[in-house]
């Protein structure tokens, strides 16, 4: 039998090579983040250099619920559950979404291939977004199309059950179908309708907009974020402005620091309002780069969360040390040992958006005349949880027993 973990790594061998071809800067961002982790791999604490430099996270979209739903049942085949949720509409940057994040959740298999999948959904029950008419249409449009075959996604379940494929001609097939799902499709796309969306977001038009998924970007890991950013730099690659998250200080990296280069132009076929076809572009995709510290306690998000806000203060709300960090609860370290970090797994909302925000929309149309509470939607961590039929597990417990 091939495991799930050897499925996942293959899974994310092979959307990796499919996206270097897809957007060839993203070559380059693997190249450059590779040369940089061999310099500064230091003493392992963060993970093996065989693991950060093969570590990905990939992030894909989809519209509605039973979209959502096959993600899930197609990620449990490569050992990859839900773990958290994220309402990216509270952001200082609203994007009208709301996400969970796929990935192996025991520490063994994290070791083996920590490939993570940022999945958002679209959250067209928003009214601040979504006007009734405009709902409806989109809702119309999503339930119309087809973004998984059903005979992957019935595969997928039965593999899942099994805990991996009978052997290697079952596994090769099922990564490659899983893998083709995700490819940028070339198929023509309606102008008029897109740039309805976009009016909206260009996120809600890249997911509703368009028949097919695919993936947006997928993320290497670095261990020093802002050589990597000078490197970059460097070759001539345009950057986003900053890097998103905690600020580099002398004392323990915390969560989660992330930047990217700029969307690309890439070359799409539309079709007009008179069914004439032309060449035209999308900027939708960006090569997104992340480096990722201790993951904190509850006690230490606080913490963190007012820190953010402050940064030029950042020593007052957290020690130089690990020790310090670890005394104070602040931080996971396996067995309590400063030495032994237990490594940050997940996401932050504000960077994913801001993130967001700096490649691909400019402004977000939010209706301010909408008050009342039901406007915005049924979305919840208990609602996504009963919508996709699996449960989501809470980050703390899954910390705090790799730290146990």
């Amino acid at each position: 039998m091939i495991e799930t973990s050897q499925l996942r790594a293959a899974f994310a061998a092979a959307l990796s090579q499919m996206y270097g071809t897809e957007v060839p800067a993203y070559t380059t961002l693997v190249q450059v983040s590779t040369e940089v982790n061999r310099e500064y791999a230091g003493d392992g604490r963060w993970g093996s250099l065989d693991r950060v430099t093969a570590e990905r996270h990939g992030a894909i979209r989809v519209g509605n619920a039973a979209e959502m739903a096959d993600v899930a049942d197609l990620f449990a085949a490569f050992g990859m559950y839900p773990v958290g949720y994220y309402d990216l509409r509270e952001a200082a940057s609203p994007v009208p979404v709301v996400s969970t994040a796929f990935r192996p959740i025991e520490a063994d298999q994290l070791d083996r291939n920590p490939f993570r999948v940022f999945t958002s959904m679209l959250a067209t029950a928003d009214a601040r977004f979504f006007d009734s008419g405009l709902r409806a249409r989109v809702d119309r449009f999503i339930e119309r199309r087809q973004l998984f075959a059903p005979d992957l996604i019935a595969d997928a379940r039965r593999i899942a059950d099994a805990g991996g494929a009978r052997d290697d001609e079952e596994a090769g097939d099922f990564v490659r179908r899983a893998t083709a799902a995700f490819a940028l499709s070339r198929s023509p796309i309606d102008k008029g309708w897109y740039d309805e969306l976009a009016e909206v977001s260009a996120v809600a038009a890249d997911i509703a907009g368009v028949t097919t998924t695919h993936i947006n970007h997928l993320t290497p890991r670095v261990l020093d974020i802002d050589e990597l950013y000078r490197r970059m730099t460097a070759r001539g690659v345009t950057m986003i402005d900053a890097i998103q998250g905690p600020p580099r200080t002398e004392g323990p990296a915390v969560l989660l620091r992330q930047t990217s280069f700029r969307a690309l132009a890439e070359p799409r076929r539309f079709r007009g309002a008179d069914g004439v076809e032309f060449d035209g572009a999308l900027r939708v995709r960006f090569g997104e780069v992340e480096a990722r510290g201790v993951a904190l306690t509850p006690l230490g998000r606080e913490r963190y969360d007012a820190a953010i806000t402050d940064p030029a203060r950042w020593t007052d709300y957290f020690p130089g040390t690990d020790a310090e960090m670890a005394a104070a609860g602040l931080a996971y370290y396996v067995g309590g040992d400063p030495a032994k970090p237990v490594v940050y797994e997940d996401f932050l909302p504000a960077s994913a958006a801001g993130i967001f925000r700096s490649n691909v929309d400019e402004d977000v149309r939010v209706c301010d005349a909408v008050s009342d509470s039901g406007a915005t939607g049924p979305y919840s961590l208990d609602w996504m949880a009963g919508a996709i039929g699996h449960h989501i597990h809470d980050p703390y417990d899954l910390y705090q027993k790799a730290a146990s």
